[in-house]
């Protein structure tokens, strides 16, 4: 009996190897994909900010392309300066949803969306958008009351704005904000002029980066197009409450398309 046993346990321990080792063949090639897929196609971004509702809101988990526009070294990890400038590169649209490297601080993602092209001349005139001297077509839709993202609950006014045949809704407190009236911005070469959707509750590329905004943004820091909404949470969801993952879950914004 005793040399039986003895014969028996390394079989047990040659049965634990292999399983390990099973386990190790089918782990790693699935997180090599996963990486893989995340670092040249596409990533996932949660939105902190109310700044691009009403389209984005804050608990939204979206996946961002980014083969759009090509490569460069804010869509990889770290950002490490192996590349200049971007590898394939394809041309942004007027009414894109950017995902981009904060040019003050590269380390930050923000989402707004891509209004002005090289060249173009920007300019807000009480409350409306002009694109090189012409409005940008915006209809009347309604007016909702929401939470600024902030605690603090206002009315807003939405309209459908329409630029390059590209249609989405904007909020709007009213004509007499902060950023309602500008002067003229002109987009240097190789670079973007972007703004929220949540026109008056977004510090956009119409903030210079010295106040805290965006200014205009290298075609070099684009990380990628949202394409997406693929799960919501409300604002009070919590990682350490597992409760809130099903009552604070959304299922009216999964699979949403982002236009």
């Amino acid at each position: 009996m005793v040399v039986s046993g003895k014969a028996q346990a390394p079989a047990r321990k040659s049965g634990l190897l292999h399983e390990l080792d099973e386990l190790a063949r089918a782990v790693i090639p699935a997180i090599a994909l996963f990486l893989f897929l995340r670092v040249i196609f596409f990533q996932p971004y949660t939105i902190p900010s109310a700044s691009m509702e009403p389209n984005l809101y804050q608990g939204d988990y979206i996946i961002v392309s980014k083969f759009t526009y090509g490569w460069s070294r804010y869509s990889v990890p770290f950002s490490p300066p192996l590349l200049q400038g971007r590898l394939f590169e394809k041309p942004a649209h007027r009414g894109d949803i950017v995902v981009f490297a904060l040019p003050s601080h590269p380390d930050i993602a923000y989402v707004k969306r891509l209004i002005g092209l090289p060249g173009d001349r920007i300019q807000m005139k009480q409350g409306l958008l002009y694109l090189n001297g012409v409005q940008v077509a915006r209809a009347y839709l309604d007016q909702v009351t929401e939470d600024t993202g902030y605690g603090v609950v206002r009315k807003v006014f939405r309209y459908r704005e329409t630029l390059d045949g590209k249609s989405y809704v904007t909020n709007d407190f009213g004509l007499t904000e902060d950023l309602d009236n500008t002067g003229v911005f002109v987009v240097p070469q190789g670079h973007y002029f972007m703004m929220g959707d949540n026109r008056d509750n977004s510090s956009d590329s119409r903030v210079a980066p010295a106040d805290g905004g965006v200014g205009f943004v290298p075609a070099e820091n684009l990380i990628g197009k949202a394409q997406i909404v693929l799960m919501s949470w409300k604002a009070g969801v919590s990682l350490f409450k597992p409760w809130t993952w099903v009552l604070d879950f959304q299922p009216g914004r999964a699979l949403k398309p982002l236009h």
